[in-house]
């Protein structure tokens, strides 16, 4: 990491050359995602047709983030997380590789479908933590608010484009094709990953305890900012969720193709890169807590219209407003994660959000597909969006520290040593009323 810290300002912290390659590299990496995930969407639906195999596709990527989330958030404390993330970039890269080999079979296996999605959740699984816990040591402190909304910004570029590409593509070259563009996107990205120079050694020793690998989750529950906001996004997104079931919503509702399919998929990128770049120049000042309540108020509203709606363009500006407010969600979260967690145990409690993304976006896909599977698309959708809302009102009342938070900049990091601390006294509290 560069040694001098520029003036602070909205673009400073492109001074420094790891941050651009990271960026960068994750441009690439997330675009052969989106392309990816909208062509074994249609890929699945097209060959079986029923909206419980696209919620397969979600679930099969979650379990291997929930199962591993001990190992993968001690793994991006103990090593070089640079090093970790170009094993998991050459993963993915393999992963579309596999994908574009089944699908140029005549009768393409499902199960082996599935399975590489399982590999592809593992991939990801450990990219998650390591990669979250990276951007603070690729810029000083007085940048990290800003840094963390340039990768939001960025990310949302690569969300936007890369599923109406990807549309595009699968209507040209179809699955194959979309699959070994992927693949490449995916190679590039990690050669730009291995000129990165960060090296971040481990910090601790080499003994792995049960206790180690579950810090991050009890320090997580006994930081009520911290677990406020991340269970607030896994809950509203869960029930909110309509992504998975666009295929079904482009084929048989608004009467689109695959092309239309694309476009519903970056509407909500297109609203998440607007705000993420209104945030980058013009972040939140002041009650933090409160604008993400609304805003995710705001998604279950707009995830209701788009149940509702039977017209492409309404559709599209429902979820262009839904992904709108869900980045203020975002961008409040991951700095609140960030700033509330000291240095030494990013890697973990990384793993834990990672666990609660995973749970509202995989997890939300098998719950969507298995919703419409017994009520039907449009009322899983319109369910999904008065829980979103009954979601909103609940958090408000149980996490009254979340709505207090006025500045985000003012939050500071809670040690270990406290935490272990405020567990002792619970239980040594427990104890005396046992």
């Amino acid at each position: 990491m560069d040694t001098a810290t520029p003036a602070v300002g909205p673009r400073a912290v492109f001074a420094h050359r790891d941050f651009r390659l990271y960026q960068a590299a994750r441009l690439l990496l997330t675009l052969g995602i989106q392309m990816q995930s909208v062509a074994v969407g249609w890929h699945v639906y097209s060959l079986t047709g029923r909206a419980l195999d696209l919620g397969y596709v979600g679930l099969a990527q979650f379990l291997p983030a929930v199962l591993l989330s001990p190992l993968t958030g001690d793994t991006a404390d103990r090593f070089d997380r640079r090093r970790i993330l170009l094993v998991c970039y050459a993963t993915l890269s393999v992963c579309a590789l596999l994908l574009f080999a089944l699908a140029r079979m005549h009768v393409p296996s499902l199960g082996a479908l599935y399975a590489v999605l399982v590999l592809l959740g593992v991939g990801r699984a450990f990219l998650g933590p390591a990669g979250q816990s990276l951007v603070p040591s690729l810029v000083p402190n007085a940048h990290l608010a800003s840094a963390l909304a340039w990768s939001s910004s960025i990310l949302e570029i690569a969300t936007i484009t890369g599923p109406a590409l990807g549309g595009l593509a699968y209507g040209g070259v179809e699955a194959a094709g979309v699959y070994l563009i992927c693949a490449a996107l995916m190679a590039l990205a990690t050669l730009l990953i291995g000129r990165m120079r960060t090296r971040i050694a481990h910090r601790v020793s080499a003994t792995r305890s049960w206790d180690r690998l579950v810090a991050g989750l009890r320090f997580v529950w006994h930081q009520k900012v911290v677990l406020g906001a991340i269970s607030l996004d896994l809950f509203a997104v869960l029930l909110g969720g309509a992504v998975a079931l666009l295929p079904i919503f482009a084929a048989e509702i608004l009467h689109t193709g695959p092309w239309g399919m694309g476009l519903l998929r970056s509407a909500p990128a297109v609203g998440a890169g607007t705000m993420a770049l209104v945030l980058a120049n013009r972040p939140l000042r002041r009650r933090a807590g409160r604008t993400m309540f609304v805003c995710v108020a705001v998604f279950g509203l707009a995830t209701l219209t788009f149940g509702l709606s039977r017209n492409l363009f309404l559709s599209l500006g429902a979820l262009a407003v839904l992904g709108a407010a869900d980045m203020v969600s975002v961008v409040v979260r991951s700095t609140l994660v960030q700033l509330a967690t000291p240095d030494e145990m990013r890697g973990r409690v990384s793993a834990v959000n990672m666990v609660f993304i995973g749970a509202s976006n995989e997890l939300g896909e098998f719950e969507s597909g298995l919703t419409a599977q017994w009520l039907g698309a449009v009322p899983a959708v319109i369910v999904g969006g008065l829980g979103t809302l009954a979601v909103v009102a609940l958090w408000a009342w149980r996490f009254p520290e979340l709505r207090r938070v006025n500045r985000l900049e003012d939050v500071t990091p809670a040690t270990a040593a406290q935490v272990e601390a405020e567990v002792e006294a619970e239980e040594a509290e427990r104890s005396t009323v046992l």
